[in-house]
């Protein structure tokens, strides 16, 4: 293969402008690496990513306007080839698995030094998951929990999906018109769903979801 054919191509897409110009600085300028493009907006990444066709995407989480988990979950819908890392300044259990479960490979924070990002995205490109050691940490306590009784058991099937798009990143008007339902009716299943989970916010709703055993999601 020549030198074109075993280059990795990786896209960025992240609003931070200095962010952007580091990563293309980074790619542009290491061995065996090209930035196929930078892009500030999902809508521009959403548009362009299919015809530049790279092997590996950093996403960043928040992103104007759809964010970075819901700009991942249709990427990877529209190239099932395609692999993503997640590069954020966030390391809390929800944005974690929401990005995982939307079909994000791995997942690094943007204080990372420049030589592990280049390890990370080879370990991507390669099959591997790459993460830092703190949230690579968070996911192996994630599973070392010990089972409990399935909370989640109170709420009734329509809570339960309300819930579980929740979960996976869309918004109220999003979760609404997928069910057929205005985002007033959406507001009252919630207030339902805390009062049942004896949680106060959307938070503590989603990650006792996600703290919940259900093989379907991994």
């Amino acid at each position: 293969m020549n030198e074109l054919q075993t280059m990795i191509r990786v896209s960025v897409v992240d609003d931070d402008r200095s962010v952007r110009e580091r990563l293309v600085s980074l790619l542009n300028g290491s061995p065996g690496f090209a930035c196929a493009g930078s892009h500030s907006t999902t809508e521009s990444a959403l548009e362009l990513i299919p015809r530049e066709r790279p092997h590996v995407v950093l996403m960043d989480i928040q992103i104007p306007s759809l964010g970075g988990v819901e700009c991942v979950r249709r990427l990877a819908a529209a190239m099932p080839d395609l692999t993503l890392v997640m590069f954020t300044v966030h390391e809390d259990t929800e944005a974690i698995f929401n990005a995982l479960a939307a079909g994000a490979c791995g997942y690094l924070l943007k204080h990372t030094p420049s030589p592990q990002i280049l390890d990370a995205i080879r370990q991507a490109r390669q099959g591997g998951s790459p993460m830092t050691a703190h949230i690579a940490r968070k996911v192996v306590q994630y599973f070392q929990r010990p089972a409990a009784p399935d909370p989640l058991s109170a709420l009734s099937p329509r809570e339960q999906t309300v819930l579980q798009q929740l979960a996976q990143g869309f918004l109220y008007k999003e979760i609404g018109a997928s069910l057929g339902i205005n985002a007033d009716t959406v507001r009252k299943h919630l207030c339902s769903i805390y009062r049942k989970l004896q949680v106060r916010s959307r938070t503590e709703a989603v990650i006792k979801y996600l703290q919940t055993p259900r093989p379907q999601q991994f």
